[in-house]
């Protein structure tokens, strides 16, 4: 008989060490998923708050650069200020700086005399006694119109003009064999006339008969015309360049048109003296147009030959629109020599020469018979005087 074979239990003791590693495994799950959840958790809100600090410091980055870029703007802006004050008012206080002044006259004692409201245009001419009459005529007619006046006395003679009713009004400036650009250049400062919206810079020996300056400058803002002069009467004026004969039935012209020579003018033409180009004689310039051009009047300018061709530059925008000879306000020029400079045989040369190339150009000029008797005349006085 076989022996009975018994079946033997697990130990008491190895069940309850089994209990408790399987309790000891659940509780370190459960706290790792417990950990990861909070600590999850806490990465969000760490992560949060980084981002928020970046925003933030990018913020006050920016802030702090805007600041300083006010800070450099204000520095820069009073520096500026400071450097564009004229030179020499750097120590004195802002308010009592004066830039600019003019030419109106103040009396010693007393009330000062209203300013006309109309007083804002110069009339600045080179006289000589010997043109007493002459310049009479000429300076009563822009008192009219309510100009300052100027008169530059190159024979150093000024008491001679104290009969006269408005000497005492006008501004007296005398120096012994000046041209007027060179009183110019030292007297009429772009900052001493600023209050002047139009310069007249002209000579003596022009008539004025038919001129009057206010319908002139009425004209000279409705074509835009920053340098202007006004037409030479053909019939009886000295004539020395084509483009400055008054064309008849025309209200201003800004080109002359040579079709024969070397020195052609056409409607492509730019340059002087086809466009563009007003004579010395009478030069009439805005406000802006005179603060460029004072600059370009060198020191020992006498005669200014050249500057002509040359004002251009100071037509604030395109010569060939900015610059014209008004034709419907026209003037006589009568060419009177002055300083010693010039004679009648050459004048009448010149303008036989002249009007000789009206002749055998395209012109606007329709009183062609005017201009034949004129140049008859001229060429017969050539002739006789040679």
């Amino acid at each position: 008989m076989k022996p009975f074979s018994s079946v033997s239990l697990p130990d008491p003791k190895s069940r309850s060490c089994l209990c408790s590693i399987f309790i000891t495994v659940a509780l370190i799950c459960a706290i790792y998923f417990t950990g990861n959840a909070f600590l999850a958790k806490d990465f969000r809100v760490l992560l949060g708050l980084g981002m928020n600090n970046s925003q933030q410091n990018a913020q006050c980055g920016t802030s702090e650069v805007r600041l300083r870029q006010q800070k450099e703007t204000s520095h820069t802006s009073t520096k500026c200020k400071d450097k564009c004050r004229p030179f020499g008012s750097e120590a004195l206080p802002e308010g009592i700086v004066s830039k600019t002044s003019n030419l109106e006259m103040r009396p010693l004692w007393g009330d000062v005399d209203k300013k006309s409201p109309n007083s804002v245009n110069l009339l600045a001419i080179a006289v000589g006694i010997k043109q007493k009459e002459l310049v009479n005529s000429l300076i009563k007619k822009f008192l009219e119109h309510d100009f300052v006046v100027m008169l530059f006395h190159y024979d150093g003679v000024v008491d001679e003009w104290n009969d006269l009713e408005w000497s005492s009004h006008v501004i007296h400036v005398s120096a012994m064999n000046q041209t007027k650009w060179w009183f110019a250049k030292r007297f009429l400062h772009p900052d001493i006339v600023s209050e002047y919206d139009y310069i007249f810079l002209w000579d003596e020996d022009l008539g004025v008969e038919s001129f009057h300056p206010d319908k002139y400058l009425s004209i000279v803002r409705e074509e835009g015309l920053e340098i202007s002069q006004p037409a030479l009467d053909l019939g009886k004026s000295e004539v020395h360049h084509p483009i400055t004969v008054r064309r008849r039935n025309s209200r201003v012209h800004r080109r002359f048109y040579r079709f024969k020579g070397s020195s052609r003018c056409d409607n492509n033409s730019t340059a002087p003296p086809c466009v563009g180009w007003v004579e010395m004689m009478a030069p009439v310039f805005s406000k802006a147009a005179w603060r460029c051009a004072w600059y370009m009047v060198q020191n020992d300018l006498i005669h200014a030959w050249g500057l002509d061709k040359k004002l251009g530059y100071c037509a604030q925008g395109d010569r060939t629109k900015k610059v014209g000879v008004i034709d419907a306000e026209y003037i006589t020029h009568l060419g009177v020599p002055t300083l010693g400079g010039g004679d009648s045989d050459g004048n009448k040369a010149s303008n036989f020469f002249v009007l000789f190339d009206l002749l055998f150009t395209r012109t606007d000029i329709d009183n062609w018979s005017t201009l034949f008797v004129v140049s008859s005349t001229t060429l017969v006085a050539y002739f006789f005087i040679h």
